[in-house]
């Protein structure tokens, strides 16, 4: 039994990995999703938050029991959040998915009005937080994937390395 987490920060295809494992019949769970994780007030001088005054967090205590309760194969879990290092001792290996800046920015641009990097401020912030945070991710991960490519073969790397 496994549990792989695929982490990156907004734009670097961790929702289109999730979805590609679980169509070609693997166990894949999209933490950034209100089941898994929600909204939090932060204090308005952390500046490593999506939102001023506001984190999106996971819900430590679903995740840890899915997390715990996989017992056969393999569990992909895909997310980025503040308070994921909380869960690392129940995860087997963290694999790192980036790309180039402007890869991303042109991701978050056709995002749907709703979807967080629509708009030039939330692509602003996202900028900052790649050179703050993926460092700081990038010392947690086993691995790092470059998702500049087709989703298929991103997801072929990610099963070699799982």
């Amino acid at each position: 039994m496994r549990r792989i987490l695929i982490t990156g920060m907004s734009g670097t295809g961790k929702t289109a990995v999730i979805r590609e494992l679980a169509a070609r019949g693997h166990r894949a769970v999209d933490l950034d999703a209100p089941e898994w994780s929600e909204w939090v007030d932060a204090d308005a001088s952390d500046t490593l938050t999506p939102v001023e005054g506001r984190d999106w967090v996971w819900r430590e205590d679903r995740v840890r029991v899915l997390l715990s309760r996989h017992d056969h194969g393999r569990l992909f879990v895909s997310g980025c959040a503040e308070n994921m290092g909380a869960l690392f001792p129940l995860i087997d290996k963290v694999i790192l998915l980036s790309a180039p800046l402007s890869t991303i920015m042109a991701r978050l641009e056709a995002r749907t009005p709703t979807g967080f990097g629509s708009t030039d401020a939330e692509r602003e912030k996202v900028r900052g937080l790649i050179a703050t945070v993926e460092p700081l991710l990038r010392k947690s991960a086993d691995h790092s994937v470059d998702t500049d490519r087709p989703v298929s073969l991103v997801v072929n790397d990610i099963l070699e390395l799982s």
